[in-house]
């Protein structure tokens, strides 16, 4: 019996495990990083042990180090959680070899299964070799690892060696491993993966299908169970292939074989031999703990003869700190506020006044809906995600609300291809245009010296603010019968709650400010000076720096007085496990150059000028 379990992780998936660990009277220990050392997950396990260094590469994938942390603290098991070291052969022994119950597959299997060139060689699939126009698109790719690091959708041959070596560094930064291989893209295909679960008594279940299809950069934003419209001959030809790649490789514990499913057709992706993000939608519609079957499974118990029935659909949306609008670029800063409402799963790895920092994925929470119908399910969670409270960097929270209620998600109708088509319409700035009047109403509130309104005729006062990149200024004035704005009846007004009439209709608000930011519900403001700041004016061709970050390459040859051309590359920043390409705005001549490789940069910071020709 496991006593006292180590998990070889951070964040969310960290503290998840910890929760089923509390159920079960297991006692827990964390790993964490330096800038890890006041996260969640370190702060509740029963104990932690630190792991000095901040990137990765210093620290969770350290698995000498790792194993270390878990002989002094006395665990007895191992739980690799996903990324980082979960499909790692050589981390499996290590753990083995130091006497530790490892939780997940045999080393062998993962072996046979971590490398994606390796995985369908075993399932008779071969990669591409030499690339020919008439094999495009193709789609480049880590043989390491997942989450979307490490691939690239290539087009033109052209466009074929600077995939290679991007996929390959990226990949190399995240898994420690910068293998990548080339496949077919499928276009409009669909992401469908099946959950199993392998004792060591030879019985697999196929814990239905689950659909992964609405993807950002190949990497999943929202899932959900059971995929959608299959139809039962493919749904069992899912479930066959499935349980061959398990018992190929003689599979134990949790593990989720992927395909990309077009024109009625499954073909295989990949297994993974760990456990899945997305494996609460799972959990929610077989009423099952799959860690807390990980960990019975580990102890040798086995599985009953079938699995508890499928009852409903469960939606999972993943909430980034990212702008979605802006090539979604990682987001960071201090996360003041995160709450949803009842009735839908929070699984997450911050609290509130936590630090979203560089150094990890940008994921914040996920959020789970189950029901008794998919329609039901999606309402749930669209509702729960518009009304949380969400504070801190700017996130996809708008993204995934719209997501949810878009007509060919809503129908089932969605491929991979979903955000190419439909990014533009679902970053389009929507801002509640009553929400700066009511900002400003409680700001004025709140900053009067007599804590109410002055009951005196007043001039106009202004008020503005920044919302989605559009500057907004507010107009009210001060009566005998209270604050006036045209068209607009001011019901009540305090710090912190603002009730507006518009042609009969009654809306409150809640208002929230940390500094010169500014939360009217759901909408994001920032509150600008009354006058601009001269000094704050840039040369144009400015090129600034996107996101918190560490320059990792400038261009070969890049100096000041070159010509660049329009969309050529010229600083490559790495952010959060993701590598972001700067470009030339314009055709010109690069005037002045303050980035270097290596250099640590926060957003804003000016990188280079370009003077257009």
């Amino acid at each position: 019996m496991i006593s006292t379990l180590l998990v070889a992780n951070r964040g969310e998936i960290a503290h998840r495990v910890f929760r089923t660990c509390a159920e079960l009277g297991i006692r827990t220990v964390a790993v964490h990083s330096d800038a890890d050392e006041n996260a969640l997950h370190a702060r509740v396990a029963d104990a932690a042990v630190r792991l000095p260094g901040a990137t990765p590469a210093q620290t969770y994938l350290r698995g000498d180090l790792i194993v270390k942390a878990a002989l002094a603290a006395g665990a007895d098991a191992v739980h690799p959680g996903y990324g980082f070291l979960s499909e790692n052969p050589d981390f499996a022994r290590a753990v083995l070899d130091a006497g530790l119950l490892w939780i997940g597959p045999p080393p062998a299997a993962i072996e046979a299964m971590a490398s994606k060139t390796r995985a369908k060689e075993l399932m008779g699939i071969a990669p591409l070799g030499e690339v020919t126009e008439d094999d495009l698109p193709v789609l480049v790719k880590a043989a390491a690892g997942g989450g979307g690091r490490g691939m690239r959708v290539v087009r033109s041959l052209a466009d074929l060696p600077a995939a290679l070596e991007g996929a390959a560094a990226e990949a190399a930064s995240a898994f420690g491993d910068g293998e990548v291989f080339v496949e077919p893209y499928v276009e409009r295909g669909r992401h469908v993966e099946v959950q199993i679960l392998a004792d060591t008594h030879g019985t697999v279940w196929t814990l239905g299908t689950r659909d992964c299809s609405l993807q950002r950069r190949h990497q999943k934003v929202i899932e959900e169970a059971p995929a959608p419209g299959l139809t039962p001959r493919l749904t069992e030809e899912l479930y066959a292939l499935a349980v061959r790649a398990a018992r190929a490789v003689s599979y134990v514990g949790a593990g989720t074989v992927e395909f990309l499913v077009a024109d009625g057709r499954a073909h295989f992706l990949e297994m993974n031999t760990r456990l899945q993000v997305e494996h609460p939608v799972t959990e929610a519609v077989f009423g099952l703990d799959l860690v807390a079957e990980q960990l019975r499974v580990a102890e040798g118990h086995p599985l009953p003869a079938a699995p508890p029935a499928a009852r409903g659909h469960a939606v999972e949306a993943r909430l980034y700190a990212e702008d979605p609008a802006h090539d979604w670029a990682p987001q960071t800063g201090t996360l003041h506020r995160l709450a949803v409402p009842a009735g839908v799963r929070l699984d997450t790895g911050y609290t509130d006044g936590d630090t979203i920092g560089v150094h990890y994925d940008p994921m914040l929470a996920k959020v789970v809906a189950h029901a008794p119908t998919r329609a039901e399910a999606l309402r749930r969670l669209a509702g729960a995600l518009e009304r949380a409270e969400i504070h801190g960097p700017v996130t996809n929270r708008d993204l995934l609300t719209r997501s949810l209620r878009h007509p060919e998600f809503a129908e089932g109708r969605m491929d991979t291809g979903f955000y190419d088509r439909h990014l533009p319409e679902l970053t389009r700035p929507l801002p509640d245009v009553h929400a700066p009047l009511a900002a400003a109403l409680a700001d004025a509130h709140g900053r009067s010296r007599f804590g109410g309104w002055r009951n005196v005729p007043a001039q106009p006062q202004t008020k503005r603010y920044e919302v989605f990149g559009e500057e907004i200024e507010v107009r009210y004035r001060h009566t005998r019968q209270g604050p006036v704005a045209d068209g607009v009846r001011v019901v009540h007004a305090d710090a912190r709650t603002v009730v507006l009439e518009v042609d009969g209709v009654r809306r409150r608000f809640e208002v929230t400010r940390y500094g010169d930011q500014v939360y009217v519900g759901a909408t994001r403001l920032t509150a600008l000076p009354r006058f601009p700041d001269p000094a704050a004016q840039l040369a144009p061709g400015s090129l600034l720096a996107p996101m918190p970050g560490t320059v990792v390459r400038v261009a070969d040859g890049l100096t000041e007085g070159a010509a660049v051309t329009a969309g050529q590359p010229l600083i490559w920043l790495e952010a959060m496990k993701m590598q972001h390409r700067i470009t030339a705005p314009a055709a010109g001549t690069l005037t002045a150059l303050h980035a270097e490789p290596g250099q640590q940069v926060e957003p804003g910071l000016l990188l280079a000028v370009v003077q257009p020709t």
